[in-house]
């Protein structure tokens, strides 16, 4: 079982250091907050075989953030918003304890990063829209959570929320790498045995295939047409495809072709589903909590369907507000929605409008809906293994078939 090093917050603000056994680090994060603790940084111990010079264990792949040319890292951002959270539970100020962030930055980006939003709050912006300012490093989910936490007066408790969904999502890239690595590697080797193929061996056949008398079989003919444009205009098509790379990349960067991308992930048959519970627990989740806080229900809701992410969902839940304003009631505001609430969530939803109960039902949809995702996820991820190995399997199969088939049409001839 994999060890676990931590520092932690303790009731008195000092802080205690240690190390645990835990199966995750969502497992060690939960001891630690059984222990009376509030975490600041966990990181998984080196085994011995790492420490004397073999490959450590592959850490949970994150994303970066860029800042000023540099990148701060998902740890640094994670860290960041767990320490912060502990620090104003234990009623530090936020100003005090965006400087002790500040000065406990890892690296010159995070220094610089958290110095500038500490600027900006002093002079008297909101941690949310300070925060904003830089979106290459605090992503839009990220703001629109703090603007919450900031409304509600539970900042403390949307941070320790933030941090955790961001060790979520890293664990989950983990598992989804973990299962994808070897698939990758053949369909890498598969390129590569491909490539081989055509430019080096399909050639010295096209001799043998000459003397058989008829047309080839069309697969055939393919496969020399594609051994040919390698050979001839090989390095012209890599760069073509390395210009229409980037091309799209720019195009699915602006508004439309965002749009256009989300929207089509969204009707895609295994992804779009998961897209939408996730985006329906965060919403629900942030709702709740917000109501519970005392927060309006137009407010609440303008700022929790900025946490949804996909700005198509984002502009049909848009729609359902503008019914809410005109007195309508959130359940059946929310009917036109089907893409993000099944019908069996809307009538929870009504239900708990009716009894008063709309927070905690809210919350408890969230907590359910994320119990189920996570179930979706780890189904998802053992099915694409197999689907890409067939896929691999297929198309090289096809290469050999369509290089057999001519033999077979000479062993014909020669009987």
């Amino acid at each position: 079982m994999p060890s676990f090093s931590y520092r932690a917050l303790q009731a008195d603000g000092k802080i205690a250091e240690g190390v645990l056994d835990a199966g995750s680090r969502p497992d060690a994060l939960r001891q630690i907050e059984t222990l009376g603790l509030r975490p600041v940084n966990v990181a998984e111990k080196l085994s011995k075989a790492g420490k004397n010079g073999s490959a450590p264990p592959a850490s949970p792949a994150g994303v970066s953030f860029k800042f000023g040319g540099k990148k701060v890292s998902a740890k640094e951002l994670e860290n960041f918003t767990r320490l912060l959270s502990s620090l104003l539970a234990a009623g530090v100020p936020l100003s005090r304890a965006l400087v002790i962030l500040q000065k406990e930055a890892s690296s010159p980006a995070s220094k610089a990063q958290w110095k500038q939003i500490h600027d900006y709050v002093v002079d008297g912006l909101s941690l949310a829209d300070a925060m904003a300012k830089s979106p290459e490093t605090f992503p839009r989910v990220y703001v629109a959570m703090v603007e919450a936490g900031e409304a509600g007066g539970f900042l403390d408790v949307v941070l320790a929320q933030i941090a955790e969904f961001q060790s979520r999502e890293k664990e989950l890239k983990s598992k989804v790498m973990t299962a994808m690595l070897y698939p990758c590697i053949l369909l890498v080797l598969a390129l590569v045995v491909l490539t081989v193929l055509l430019v080096f061996f399909i050639p010295k056949f096209q001799r043998v295939f000459a003397s058989i008398h008829g047309s080839l079989p069309l697969i055939t003919q393919m496969i020399i047409g594609a051994s040919h444009l390698m050979r001839s205009y090989g390095l012209l098509v890599g760069a073509g495809l390395v210009g229409l790379f980037f091309l799209v990349r720019t195009w699915f960067a602006s508004e439309k072709g965002k749009r256009t991308w989300e929207g089509t992930i969204l009707k895609a048959p295994l992804v779009g589903p998961l897209i939408a519970q996730f985006a329906m627990a965060r919403f629900c989740r942030m709702l709740g909590t917000l109501i519970g806080a005392g927060v309006p229900l137009v407010h609440g809701l303008n700022v929790a369907r900025r946490s949804i992410g996909n700005q198509i969902l984002v502009d049909a839940v848009a729609q359902s507000i503008e019914r809410v304003q005109q007195g309508g009631r959130l359940g059946q505001s929310l009917a036109d929605c089907r893409s993000l609430f099944p019908g069996s969530v809307l009538e929870m939803i009504s239900v708990a409008e009716e009894s008063g109960k709309l927070d905690g039902e809210l919350v408890r949809i969230a907590a359910e809906t994320e119990t189920d995702l996570d179930r979706n996820l780890k189904t998802a991820v053992a099915f694409a293994e197999p689907v890409m190995l067939f896929l691999i399997a297929g198309f090289i199969g096809v290469i050999f078939i369509g290089m057999l088939l001519p033999v077979l049409s000479m062993s014909e001839y020669i009987k």
